[in-house]
C-alpha cells in the first residue's frame, strides 16, 4: 500500500526555520503532483504548495518569498522549506500526491504539527 511519512514539524518562534519532508512509500506513478495543504483550527484546508514531476511550482500569496518546496523524485520525497515564519502559519501540514494519469488516485500523510509563537 502507498504510505507517505512526514517528518519535521514542531514549534519555532516567530522569523524561524523549519524544514518538512514527505516520503512517499509504496509504488507511484512517476507523472505526478506532490503537493502542501494546511489546515488551522477553526479553518478549511487551504493549499499551500505544489511540485510537478517535471519541476513546475505554484505557490499560495501567503506564503510567496518565505516557502519553497522541492521534490527529489529518485527518492520520491517531497520537501518544503519554511522560512520567516509566522503565528499565521499555525496549522496542521498535509502532504498530498496526486495522479491524474490513465487513473485518478489521491494519497495524504497523516498530518504534521507547525506551531509558531508570536
Amino acid at each position: 500500500q502507498v504510505q507517505l511519512v512526514e517528518s519535521g514539524g514542531g514549534l519555532v518562534q516567530a522569523g524561524g526555520s523549519l524544514r518538512l519532508s514527505c516520503a512517499a512509500r509504496g509504488s507511484i506513478f512517476r507523472l505526478n503532483v506532490m503537493g502542501w495543504y494546511r489546515q488551522a483550527p477553526g479553518k478549511q484546508r487551504e493549499l499551500v504548495a505544489t511540485i510537478t514531476s517535471g519541476g513546475s511550482t505554484y505557490y499560495a500569496d501567503s506564503v510567496k518569498g518565505r516557502f519553497t518546496i522541492s521534490r527529489d523524485n529518485a527518492r520520491n520525497t517531497a520537501y518544503l522549506q519554511m522560512n520567516s515564519l509566522k503565528p499565521e502559519d499555525t496549522a496542521v501540514y498535509y502532504c498530498n500526491v496526486a495522479i491524474r494519469v490513465v487513473t485518478s488516485e489521491d494519497y495524504w500523510g497523516q498530518g504534521t504539527q507547525v506551531t509558531v509563537s508570536s
